[in-house]
């Protein structure tokens, strides 16, 4: 699983095991102690297991966290994933995302200042402005009463955690 930038920089990746499909899209899990890396910094080991959604032709890639992560949703909104190989994924991070924290179910869109900032850095075309927003503002409404965020995640995270 590979996010890059906007300027095709490398972000975040790390190896996820594949766990199969369904009607919301290609669903990837890690075990707790799964080594991730941004760009080319340290590695860093995470606590709690996760499974990863990537949805077909959504500008939007979620992560569903068994505890003890904070949040238990994290939705990177991005363009749409692409699948260059058979076990490769890529999309780019457009910065904003949008989150549920676990111990009180409040969605919250976080990183507005990376996002805007970035509007500049990489010269974002006003149609991914657009696109990147409209994902967020509609996944912000619907994130504690529609699937795949309601519970569809739970059997796919019962597999990794």
């Amino acid at each position: 699983m590979v996010f890059r930038k906007y300027d095709d920089s490398l972000h975040w990746h790390a190896t996820m095991r594949r766990l199969g499909e369904d009607e919301h899209g290609v669903w990837l899990g890690a075990p707790a102690g799964t080594v991730w890396r941004r760009s080319t910094e340290k590695p860093v080991t995470m606590n709690h297991a996760n499974v990863r959604l990537f949805p077909r032709g959504e500008w939007w890639v979620a992560s569903f966290n068994s505890a003890p992560s904070a949040l238990d949703i994290y939705v990177d909104i991005t363009d749409a994933p692409v699948w260059p190989t058979a076990h490769e994924v890529t999309m780019v991070d457009l910065d904003l995302d949008v989150v549920r924290v676990r111990a009180t179910g409040a969605v919250e869109v976080v990183d507005e200042d990376e996002f805007a900032e970035h509007q500049v850095r990489y010269a974002y075309p006003e149609d991914v402005i657009r696109r990147a927003r409209d994902a967020a503002d509609h996944l912000a409404s619907i994130l504690n009463s529609n699937e795949p965020f309601a519970g569809a995640y739970r059997p796919w995270l019962d597999l990794v955690a």
